[in-house]
């Protein structure tokens, strides 16, 4: 256990270095949708929307945005996720793929998530019950009203983020240049996704000490639910060699449960899982137009290599195209997808084949 602690130490300490020599520092804003109505016919007076961005927009001759770039954060994370020298070191430093000198960078947290606007504020469960469709349409109006972008060079999403981005192809088909979907399938949630989810959505709401959402300390379900994501989510690869014995395993699980449980909320978990209970772009697929890549890695659990689902759907984006990273010592199952030392080369091509 102090081995595990002083390994996190040291690596957050390694990140706040590396954050401030690799990339520039991000601004902060905060951006108010006023009485916004859900799709659940729910409303809210104001909507906040927190949000990080790098760089500045550049306007062609005719007033268009050129070099914007949306990325889009996974079920539970926010925008700041992208800032560490993983990714943002990797993607966002001078002479990089996304150079934040050259690119305007958008990384929003999206409605329930990070800073933005959600149950744990105060409503709990008298928040509104947002769906996919949502975000979507919220993202657009921070991008459009609140910032000014009126093109996207760029949409990349990680996770749900991923699912965001087929939808953005689909509801906003001219808006971008290029799509790039990591981590997830175009496709209904169902089969043992699906399950996971309610998996997930069950521990909290049959404990009783969830109290329908009026806890006073964070219920014991959300911890068998942390368990869930821990499993679903990991490498079991990576595991091994993070824990090739019985004593490092059960203190890796204990530490991961524990820092888990002091940045999760369960009304949270509960909204996030559930938004996804009407996600399904595969009917309207022909609808994308702008060059598309996207990428699963195949030790990924929650996306699983032998559904073939997106070899298949993937015949039918007009301009589409799939990769599937192999298992590797660098991959890292479901989060190979905020790596993109691994997957930076098939956006380089992207990048290029969308100009």
């Amino acid at each position: 256990m102090k081995f595990l602690s002083a390994l996190l130490l040291s690596l957050l300490a390694l990140t706040s270095l590396a954050s401030a020599a690799d990339y520039p520092a991000p601004q902060e804003g905060n951006f108010v949708v006023k009485d916004f109505q859900f799709k659940s016919g729910e409303r809210l007076p104001e909507v906040k929307l927190h949000y990080y961005t790098l760089g500045a927009a550049q306007k062609d001759a005719n007033g268009k945005v050129r070099n914007a770039v949306l990325i889009l954060h996974g079920t539970g994370g926010s925008g700041r996720n992208f800032l560490t020298p993983n990714f943002a070191g990797v993607l966002f430093a001078p002479g990089e793929l996304l150079d934040a000198a050259k690119y305007f960078i958008i990384l929003p947290d999206n409605v329930g998530h990070g800073q933005s606007s959600k149950p744990s504020d105060g409503l709990r469960m008298r928040f509104p019950h947002y769906e996919y469709d949502d975000m979507i349409e919220l993202q657009y109006r921070l991008l459009t009203q609140g910032l000014g972008v009126n093109h996207l060079r760029l949409v990349l999403g990680t996770s749900m983020g991923g699912m965001h981005t087929w939808l953005w192809g689909e509801q906003h088909p001219d808006f971008m240049d290029a799509l790039m979907p990591l981590a997830s399938q175009p496709v209904e949630i169902a089969g043992r996704n699906r399950m996971m989810r309610r998996m997930i959505m069950d521990d909290i709401r049959t404990d009783p000490d969830w109290n329908n959402g009026e806890y006073k300390a964070q219920p014991h379900g959300l911890t068998a639910a942390l368990h869930v994501l821990l499993i679903m989510g990991s490498s079991s690869l990576q595991m091994q060699k993070a824990a090739p014995t019985r004593e490092r395993a059960d203190a890796f699980l204990a530490e991961q449960v524990s820092t888990r449980m002091k940045a999760t909320d369960a009304n949270d978990m509960l909204y996030y899982f559930d938004a996804s209970r009407n996600y399904n772009p595969e009917p309207q697929l022909e609808k994308i137009s702008a060059p598309l890549t996207a990428i699963n890695s195949a030790d990924d659990a929650i996306n699983p290599p032998e559904l073939k689902i997106i070899d298949r759907d993937i015949e039918r984006v007009k301009n589409g195209k799939f990769v599937l990273l192999p298992i590797s010592d660098e991959t890292r199952g479901h989060g190979t997808h905020s790596l993109p030392a691994i997957w930076g080369n098939h956006l380089a091509e992207l990048l290029e084949r969308s100009k």
